[in-house]
């Protein structure tokens, strides 16, 4: 069976897929945060590959389908913007100081960290591109020096927390207006913040979506300027 399964390039498609959807179930049932789609997917691939003793190279065949979709998902987020094309124009310096602000904010964070917990530049270079989606942030992260493996999940844990928390957070620090709760929510916890910030309004998921692309520009260009702080 291990090697009927390992064997098809398939097998990791499916079983992300279904994973998934099971967690989609999960969440419109239970209706609590903590159950978000994309961690019980997590979970329960680990838990499939653990049982059947398939290796991650193995699974990673048919997976790569999925990942190869990130870039073009990513990409259809311009629609709910351009559909709010007149927030933008309205609201533009707001905007881009809005996205600016938390790029800016999201570096000191991990300057401060990586001080207070000893962390060396290999580190510090890693952690930085967390709040940009994936897509972007791999590139960064390896042309800064550091561990894209690692980089990938800080972004995936970011995203998953901001998912989770992003509504809690906005209400807790009184941030009401639709455009701020997607500036919000899409410069600090990109992609899949932004699917949390669909569920809020479109005109959130369009600021959100916005904020990935701009924030992923500001980070390109702060990385590198940041890089030698540490």
């Amino acid at each position: 069976m291990k090697e009927i399964l390992g064997e098809s390039i398939y097998f990791g498609f499916f079983i992300t897929i279904g994973a998934y959807y099971i967690g989609l179930q999960l969440k419109r049932k239970l209706k609590l945060g903590i159950f978000n789609p994309l961690l019980i997917a997590i979970f329960l691939v680990m838990g499939v590959l653990v049982l059947t003793g398939i290796d991650y190279e193995a699974y990673q065949q048919g997976g790569r389908f999925v990942s190869d979709l990130l870039t073009p998902a990513t990409v259809c987020l311009a629609i709910p913007l351009y559909k709010q094309l007149h927030l933008l124009r309205k609201h533009g310096l707001a905007v881009f100081v809005g996205i600016s602000s938390g790029v800016l904010t999201s570096a000191v964070c991990i300057f401060v960290f990586c001080k207070l917990f000893r962390l060396g530049h290999e580190h510090y270079v890693t952690l930085l591109p967390k709040s940009i989606t994936t897509a972007i942030g791999m590139g960064v992260s390896e042309e800064a020096g550091g561990i894209v493996t690692l980089t990938v999940i800080s972004i995936i844990v970011t995203g998953i927390v901001g998912n989770i928390c992003a509504e809690m957070l906005c209400r807790l620090a009184g941030i009401i207006h639709p455009v701020a709760k997607g500036l919000a929510i899409g410069t600090s916890a990109h992609a899949v913040g932004t699917a949390k910030a669909l569920e809020l309004g479109e005109i959130e998921g369009a600021m959100s979506s916005l904020s990935i692309a701009v924030a992923g520009l500001l980070t390109v260009v702060v990385v590198p300027l940041a890089s030698g702080l540490l």
